[in-house]
């Protein structure tokens, strides 16, 4: 252990690797350097200039100094509003989380051979599930001779995909599985776009009935 005058807060500074990692950047006095690469408030280039100089400059300006770069030589420091920076930060974040809303994938089955009805049927199934922002894995079941015709199989899902261009667009084309053939069509609208076109489409219903 260290003797009378031992700071270890120095020792845990100088320790190049192990231990965790903060994902805070060091701000004004926490950062131990003799000098800083310096940005300005505005993302102009100061300079490499002394640590003490730089912290001058942030008390001038009412703002921090924050390490935005500690690996580089000399570390790369710029001024700014740390709170407001923390504050904005964590406000993109919770937006992005609240945007990425889960997309569902949906399950549609169909027969080689299906008829004109079925099909529609299964098609507007589809429709349904891309306007809501929902990922469609359309399944094409072979059964006895048919598997040896996987062409009937890829047209259908040509044919579907073409049908729904406007919704969505193939995100895995058609491929074999055993006794299936398998695509995967993703919708063009984010789940959470879906969403609030479906709320404002609802908002304005009661308004929208005519006399």
């Amino acid at each position: 252990m260290g003797g009378p005058g031992y700071d270890r807060s120095e020792d845990l500074e100088q320790r190049p690797l192990g231990g965790p990692i903060s994902a805070e950047p060091r701000i004004n006095e926490r950062i131990r350097v003799p000098e800083v690469r310096l940005v300005g408030p505005n993302g102009e280039q100061v300079g490499i200039v002394p640590i003490a100089k730089a912290l001058e400059l942030a008390r001038e300006a009412d703002l921090d100094l924050v390490e935005v770069a500690p690996t580089a030589r000399p570390p790369v420091a710029k001024l700014m509003d740390y709170g407001k920076f923390k504050y904005e930060s964590a406000m993109k974040a919770r937006e992005a989380r609240k945007n990425q809303a889960h997309t569902v994938i949906k399950e549609i089955k169909l027969r080689p051979k299906i008829d004109p009805h079925d099909y529609e049927t299964k098609k507007g199934h589809v429709v349904r599930f891309l306007k809501a922002g929902d990922k469609v894995k359309v399944t094409i079941m072979f059964r006895g001779r048919e598997q040896s015709r996987p062409e009937l199989g890829f047209r259908l899902l040509q044919r579907l995909a073409d049908d729904v261009e406007e919704l969505g667009f193939v995100e895995s084309r058609p491929k074999q599985d055993g006794r299936n053939m398998i695509m995967v069509i993703g919708p063009h609208k984010k789940k959470a776009e879906a969403r609030a076109e479906r709320a404002a489409a609802r908002a304005q219903k009661p308004g929208s009935g005519s006399a």
